[in-house]
């Protein structure tokens, strides 16, 4: 019988580094993710996300959740993917660490975004992850360069972008909540600013990921 991740190669991707490990989330993960949301990531009167998904109420926020994912396998296709890989620390799943871009054949760039539950922040999981994530992208994938932002509310993913490397690339004036204006830093970063992770890559899965998005066809 074909495999799931046969059909849809995000769900076979695994990269390792360390006690870290990203990987393809399944459904069961989907439920498991939405559980850890429901706990908590950030404290209710902060916002650290473009659009406040995490403001639904918590009895709907698990079917949000699964729909927004499978939304994304809907609509993939080589011109506008998003690449969302659950987070393992030691075997416990923590969190996402995503990249999504469009035209990616041509710009060769994305921009990466995160979310750690709140038990498990603090602890240098998020650099960790969006290091193995940047080096999934620049090493296999073929990036020329990652982009990403956070309000100037959020030191802590600031901090993260600063660690692995990231330049400011601007502020933004965007509307956060209904009517509410928050400015958000630009980043930017190219593989000579990568700040790499202590522990080597392993990864599994990308030959046929790189199918998927169109790299083998040039």
């Amino acid at each position: 019988m074909t495999a799931i991740s046969e059909v849809f190669a995000p769900l076979g991707l695994r990269v390792a580094a360390g006690p870290i490990e990203l990987r393809g989330i399944s459904d069961d993960d989907i439920v498991t993710l939405a559980e850890l949301a429901v706990a908590g990531i950030h404290e209710p009167e902060e916002m650290p996300f473009f659009y406040p998904w995490t403001d639904a109420p918590a009895a709907e926020l698990p079917l949000r959740f699964a729909q927004y994912h499978w939304r994304l396998r809907a609509e993939w296709s080589p011109e506008s993917w998003e690449l969302n890989l659950g987070v393992w620390h030691d075997g416990e799943l923590v969190g996402v660490q995503g990249v999504s871009t469009r035209d990616f054949l041509v710009t060769r760039t994305g921009e990466t975004g995160s979310w750690l539950g709140r038990a498990h922040q603090g602890r240098g999981l998020g650099t960790a992850m969006r290091q193995a994530m940047c080096a999934l992208c620049f090493d296999h994938l073929g990036f020329a360069e990652i982009t990403s932002g956070a309000f100037l509310d959020n030191p802590a993913s600031l901090a993260v972008s600063r660690k692995a490397g990231y330049r400011a690339n601007g502020v933004r004036r965007l509307a956060r909540r209904p009517g509410e204006l928050a400015l958000n830093q630009g980043l930017v970063l190219s593989p000579g600013d990568f700040v790499r992770g202590e522990h080597a890559l392993a990864v599994t899965g990308v030959d046929a990921f790189r199918r998927l998005i169109g790299l083998d066809s040039e």
